[in-house]
């Protein structure tokens, strides 16, 4: 083959020369042949499962993506992955193992590339923590490497409304306040989620599936094009033909994504509204890639790129409707008409972002808003600072109601996700309180619960643009409403938001990128001096060990 005569392979180091022959040895067990080992060698990690929505399908996307490796010349080697379904896990210790397993399936892909000297990868994840953590690895590694997702849901249908999880989850609570009855939240169960695919909202899955065609690691149309659709199968074939140009031209993980190509994904994260998780997911990918990415970035990019998108949870419509308006990519030719985005990077596909978005427009700016007629100014997230969060929290500001941007309430304090949860269903939390969970950060929970019944609980109780939450946890991309996550430092690490107590009263200031409780610092120094460290929540099992390496939310819960 012409590309094996004019390059060295990593995989050379299993299938060439006398010292290797026990290791061919064992692929012609497996049924390779020689001319297979003559070519490159391409990992294809997938994460099919039986118990995720977004993973069912994925044998099928990872069976054309092998078909375009072979078709481009190469041989295709599929292995496994892990991935957690966050809304099964929700609501219970399950939740804790979820972002923690970020670090188990990227540790896996360096194991499995390392172990079996792949020279290249295609990745095909599709949820949540599934999409960075397989990207991590990638750029760990740095060799050349394509995402190939596995597409958004289509929305579901409710009496006669479109619809998706935010909802179904909301309705447990309006079920709870008595405002539907058994019949109608059977209604929701039964129809919000129709078939394969990641939730149709612009939850993480989908917003990381968008974000790494943003930063250019997957091709054009890997963040919306439905699961469902034949285009998914014909862009999981190009993907597999794109990484064989790539491992050709020697185009690796770290050339593509880099410190200009992150500040792209920020860009657009604010444009499209991303997930607040959106936030850790690239803290972490950056540090892979050797990049010095903090807070500040964040905030200093949503004060010049507008909001553009207003899908599930912040409105109405779901990635299906971003896909018809143009995607991904009629959200960067936006953008780069205002020049906040650059489009000289090299991408996945061997092109530049400018190339790739060649043509690309908006074809419905009811959905995909223009730069002179944004839904906000500024981004769809933001960063807030304070005394109960010195290292910074993060919020959604596009799924805020307008009327909580701006509050000021009285604390009511929980050391758990549960707890809070209970008072919710109770009818103990009223109209103008600040709920403060903590204890649930990445040492503390361990591992950082998502919590998508409490805000949801309030959401369907029609207390979203009333109460406020605050949180060294984080919140689901489904949760929306004054939902304010990430605190930093956690409880558990000595914070602040250790010292709230019942009834203090909390000022949050989004626009003024603030958030503060009215307590004097002398005030919150004799409470630290009396305060009592409490008993890890698990003191067994990898989630113990995890707890002890993993560092604060403001560096992205990365393993020190």
């Amino acid at each position: 083959m012409a590309l094996r005569d004019e390059m060295t392979l990593r995989s050379d180091n299993v299938t060439k020369g006398v010292e290797r022959a026990p290791n061919r040895s064992l692929f012609y067990a497996m049924g390779y042949t020689k001319e297979e080992l003559d070519r490159p060698l391409i990992g294809v990690v997938s994460a099919k499962s039986e118990i995720v929505p977004g993973h069912m399908h994925l044998d099928k996307v990872a069976e054309a993506v092998k078909a375009g490796i072979r078709m481009a010349g190469g041989t295709p080697i599929e292995v496994p992955a892990i991935g957690v379904c966050d809304g099964i896990a929700m609501g219970h210790v399950g939740m804790k193992y979820s972002l923690a397993s970020r670090e188990l399936i990227a540790d896996s892909v360096e194991t499995m590339v390392m172990a079996h000297a792949f020279d290249g990868l295609v990745l095909v994840p599709n949820c949540d923590k599934i999409v960075p953590g397989m990207v991590m690895g990638a750029v760990r590694l740095n060799i050349p490497a394509v995402v190939c997702s596995g597409g958004p849901m289509l929305a579901g249908l409710v009496d006669g409304q479109k619809t998706t999880l935010s909802k179904m989850f909301e309705a447990v609570g309006a079920r709870k306040a008595g405002m539907i009855n058994d019949e109608q939240l059977e209604d929701f169960e039964c129809n919000t989620c129709p078939g394969c695919g990641s939730c149709a909202g612009m939850y993480t899955a989908n917003s990381m599936n968008c974000l790494c065609e943003a930063i250019g690691i997957a091709l054009p149309g890997n963040g919306t094009i439905p699961a469902v659709y034949s285009g998914r199968i014909a862009l999981a074939k190009h993907s597999g033909m794109a990484i064989m140009e790539l491992v050709k031209r020697n185009i690796t993980a770290r050339d593509i994504i880099n410190e200009k190509s992150i500040r792209n994904a920020v860009a657009c994260d604010m444009a499209l509204g991303c997930s607040s998780n959106s936030v850790l997911h690239l803290l972490a990918i950056a540090n892979e890639a050797g990049v010095d990415l903090d807070l500040n970035i964040f905030n200093e990019i949503s004060s010049k790129v507008p909001n553009l998108c207003h899908l599930a949870p912040a409105g109405p419509t779901h990635m299906q409707t971003l896909y018809e308006a143009g995607g991904v990519a009629a959200v960067q030719a936006e953008l780069a008409k205002g020049g906040y985005i650059d489009t000289s990077l090299i991408t996945a596909t061997g092109k530049t972002v400018g190339e790739n978005i060649e043509g690309a427009y908006i074809k419905n700016t009811k959905d995909i808003r223009t730069l002179d007629n944004p839904y906000s100014e500024t981004g769809g997230i933001a960063v807030l600072w304070g005394n109960i969060a010195k290292n910074g929290c993060i919020v959604k500001r596009s799924a805020v109601a307008p009327e909580m941007l701006v509050h000021s309430g009285p604390a009511r304090v929980f050391d758990s996700e549960d707890d809070a949860i209970e008072a919710i269903y109770n009818g103990k939390i009223v109209d103008g309180d600040v709920v403060v969970i903590r204890y649930e950060g990445p040492k503390g929970g361990p591992g950082m619960r998502e919590m998508l019944n409490p805000t949801s609980a309030l959401a369907g109780m029609k207390l979203d643009k009333t109460v406020a939450l605050i949180t060294d946890g984080r919140f689901s991309g489904a949760s929306r409403g004054a939902s304010i996550g990430h605190v930093s430092p956690e409880a558990a690490s000595g914070g602040e938001i250790g010292l709230v107590q019942e009834g203090d009263i909390i000022e949050i200031n989004i626009p003024e990128s603030k958030v503060n409780v009215k307590v004097s610092d002398e005030e919150l120094e004799a409470r630290r001096a009396a305060y009592v460290q409490p008993e890890p929540n698990i003191k067994t099992g990898w989630l113990a060990r995890y707890a002890k390496l993993v560092s604060s939310a403001d560096k992205g819960a990365i393993m020190l």
